[in-house]
């Protein structure tokens, strides 16, 4: 995008692509690693197609509950997912969307995979607090141990 409402995650990750895209799209391989420890995911819900449902539940360590819901918009297998919480399952329309998701997988040969993660903002507003929020840590962090837990499943 030509605004900063877009944020922009991208590495070279020492994961196949495969397990990647498996870990992204299979509640229980996304839930051990989705959001920074000490958070955690309890409830994971994917109907992988477009209009299908992606909705987790994050748990703050003191307790908190934070439901995430929102559709997929575009479902490439083993390439790319995108997602948005602008809706809920029936094209249902939230009052307040904060973002849309872009998540791309590409060979980068020998069992390594180009990860790109591009979440773009509804407001200027909401882009500058999900950076002040973390994002480039969050999703760093959680990328981490994305590729850690892909370590034991080969």
């Amino acid at each position: 995008m030509s605004d900063s409402r877009e944020l922009k995650l991208e590495r070279v990750v020492e994961a196949p692509r495969d397990l990647l895209w498996m870990c992204w799209t299979e509640p229980k391989h996304l839930m051990p690693w989705f959001c920074p420890k000490p958070w955690t995911v309890s409830e994971c819900r994917i109907d992988l197609k477009p209009g299908g449902e992606f909705y987790t539940m994050m748990n703050s360590p003191e307790g908190g509950k934070f439901p995430n819901n929102g559709v997929f918009l575009e479902v490439i297998p083993g390439q790319k997912l995108v997602w948005t919480d602008a809706y809920t399952v029936g094209w249902q329309p939230v009052e307040n969307p904060f973002f849309t998701a872009i998540v791309e997988f590409a060979d980068a040969g020998a069992g390594k995979t180009k990860y790109t993660a591009r979440v773009r903002h509804w407001t200027l507003e909401n882009a500058k607090k999900h950076a002040e929020m973390g994002f480039e840590g969050g999703w760093g962090t959680a990328l981490e141990q994305l590729v850690e837990y892909t370590r034991s499943l080969k």
